[in-house]
């Protein structure tokens, strides 16, 4: 997985009735664009994250 700061992260629900949440990478930590990620709910709670399969990224530049 590669990430930029900007770009979006597509969470999806794990279970039924979960919702896919969207969050913003303001900070990658890993080397050349790996994770962890620190991100930005749309409540503007940050927090690290490793992403795992259940997650795709939307890069800034395609949006």
């Amino acid at each position: 997985m590669h990430a930029d700061k900007g770009d979006k992260l597509l969470v999806h629900g794990r279970i039924v009735g979960q919702h896919d949440r969207v969050v913003e990478i303001v900070e990658v930590i890993g080397e050349n664009g790996t994770p962890p990620y620190r991100v930005r709910a749309d409540d503007g709670h940050e927090s690290v994250m490793s992403p795992g399969p259940d997650c795709v990224v939307r890069h800034h530049k395609e949006m």
